[in-house]
């Protein structure tokens, strides 16, 4: 226990928190604004792979991580519209709509990675490019809370602007009101002259937005290549994250940054010979603890009032 404690209380795993809690806190957020229309997006898994592929793929093919993050945006949006398009104009089940999404990612990521790389399981023969980090001026040189803080991949400083922009666009603005009534009451936000359709396209494509940073923070930030499933669940613990933040941004993202210290605390073990196979299932037990936690919560206040 005292190895685990001396690992645990240093710089380097409060910054591997933040590191690891990116990609989730950009997932959740894009399940926030789609769950708040109304159409609850359970492809983040599905588009942030895709992000991730096209990412690391572009940024080698045009030898430019901007360009891989503006392919890793574009192709997440693409598919968020995808979805958009079946769901809300040909009534296609979301559900349904969302598994074949993350089916296609899946599988389809595979398929052009052997006819990129030539391999079925890492993209490490391409040179991609990875984004790059940023110290942040004077909190660098903060003792303990300067390393912590500083010099993280540029697109962990976006999560966070992302926690902000989502919290201000659904109620701080006419778009994100629209959303709010869309969600709560479709026919009634329909009375008024509020397309129901465009407004639960434009959460979709939002959310795709959000799935492209994460799946470009993913293999350009996380690390600099692009390997098979390797979101590896993330997308499922978005979910659960938004579900137990009950649709409000700030208790989301605060939700994600549990479950990113469960995350990082598994990286942290699997250092001090711990069984590997038990190291991997500690962010989705902790998944399951805080959902088996939020829903006799939910149940206890449902049954009192």
């Amino acid at each position: 226990m005292k190895a685990l404690a001396d690992l645990i209380f240093t710089t380097d795993f409060f910054y591997s928190i933040f590191r690891v809690t990116t990609p989730l806190l950009f997932a959740a957020m894009g399940a926030v604004i789609s769950d708040v229309a109304g159409v609850p997006n359970i492809a983040l898994e599905g588009m942030m792979l895709i992000a991730a592929f096209a990412g690391m793929f572009f940024s080698y093919l045009f030898e430019s991580a901007l360009m891989g993050l503006v392919f890793a945006l574009f192709f997440a949006v693409l598919a968020a519209s995808v979805l958009a398009f079946f769901t809300l104009y040909y009534k296609t089940n979301i559900i349904l709509g969302g598994i074949a999404i993350n089916s296609l990612a899946s599988g389809g990521t595979i398929f052009f990675l052997y006819l990129a790389a030539h391999d079925k399981g890492t993209s490490v023969s391409l040179a991609s490019k990875v984004l790059p980090n940023i110290n942040i001026p004077l909190i660098q040189d903060i003792p303990v809370i300067g390393p912590a803080i500083s010099g993280h991949n540029v697109l962990t400083y976006v999560a966070v602007a992302a926690v902000i922009f989502t919290f201000f666009l659904l109620n701080r603005t006419s778009l994100g009101w629209h959303i709010r009534a869309v969600g709560e009451k479709r026919e009634a936000a329909d009375s008024v002259g509020i397309s129901v359709e465009k407004t639960q396209a434009i959460a979709l494509i939002l959310s795709g937005v959000m799935c492209g940073f994460g799946g470009a923070f993913m293999s350009m930030g996380y690390v600099s290549w692009f390997s098979r499933d390797m979101v590896s669940g993330r997308g499922w613990i978005a979910l659960a994250a938004e579900a137990m933040g009950q649709q409000h941004p700030l208790g989301t993202a605060a939700t994600s940054l549990l479950f990113g210290v469960a995350d990082a605390l598994s990286n942290a073990v699997a250092t001090l010979g711990w069984p590997s196979d038990l190291v991997r299932t500690i962010p989705y037990c902790a998944t399951l603890a805080g959902l088996a936690i939020f829903s006799i919560r939910t149940y206890r206040r449902l049954k009192n009032s």
